[in-house]
Parts: C-alpha cells; sequence; structure tokens
C-alpha cells in the first residue's frame, strides 16, 4: 500500500475513533499531565494541494502502535481533513512530528485554519481499541509553500 494511502487510512482511523470515544467524559483531554502535543503556529500548504503540518509531542507507556495523527479545518466549513498521520514514540522525551498528505487543490488557502492533533494508541486484542495519550486544538496560519 502506497504510503500516501497509509497516512489517509492513519488519520481517517484516527477521526472514526475520537468521533466514537466522543461521548467519554476524557475523549478530549489529555491521559496524563506529562503527556503533551503542540502544534506549530504555521502549516503550509502547495498550489497542487499538497499540506504540512508539524508540531511536538511527549508520551508514555505505549503498548500497542502509536500515531499522531491531524486533521484541519478552514473557513466555514465543519468538515476536517485528515492529514497524514505519523508513529510516535512513547519514551518521555520530547519528539517532533511532521504529517503531510495532498488535498484536492484549491481546498485550502493560505490564511487562518484549524488544527486538531491527535496522538493516539491502539491498544488491546482482538479489535483493537484507540487510548488517546494527547489532543490539541489550535487556530492556525496556512502559508504558501
Amino acid at each position: 500500500m502506497p504510503a500516501s494511502r497509509v497516512r489517509r487510512a492513519l488519520g481517517t482511523a484516527a477521526g472514526a475513533a475520537l468521533l466514537l470515544c466522543a461521548a467519554a467524559p476524557s475523549a478530549g483531554a489529555t491521559a496524563e499531565p506529562f503527556e503533551r502535543v503542540t502544534v506549530d503556529a504555521t502549516g503550509k500548504v502547495a498550489a497542487d494541494g499538497t499540506l504540512t503540518l508539524s508540531g511536538t509531542y511527549r508520551c508514555l507507556g505505549g503498548s500497542g502502535p502509536v500515531f499522531v495523527s491531524s486533521s484541519l479545518q478552514q473557513g466555514n466549513s465543519l468538515v476536517r481533513e485528515g492529514v497524514g498521520g505519523s508513529v510516535a514514540i512513547c519514551d518521555g522525551a520530547d519528539h517532533t512530528w511532521t504529517n503531510t498528505d495532498k488535498a484536492e487543490p484549491g481546498r485550502f488557502r493560505p490564511g487562518p485554519a484549524r488544527v486538531e492533533a491527535t496522538v493516539m494508541e491502539l491498544s488491546g486484542g482482538g479489535l483493537p481499541l484507540p487510548r488517546f495519550h494527547a489532543v490539541r486544538q489550535q487556530d492556525i496560519t496556512l502559508v504558501e509553500g
């Protein structure tokens, strides 16, 4: 499977997991005070629709695969588009993340946007269930690039 399809699938899976857990009291909260995810104040959008978002994260104790997923929303649209996904290392140290994906050209433009970044672990036997290490929503500025 091409890397772009894997990233898109990870972003979609993380978004679906967030929807499934929306009713849980801790769905939008950081699981532990020392676990966190940040989003850089600027992201990039290229003329061909390529999006790049980045930031940092810190998490502990991942027993299953852990990912940093991100989604982007712009303007009056209530629709968020997944922007890639990357593998996370939960060793208690600060790490950087960068997610890149391609949207329909013209879908996103330079200017204000809102990003949601999530550090999520897939854990459990049989059907993997999400365990959220950290979630952050932040307003950013998309720049040409």
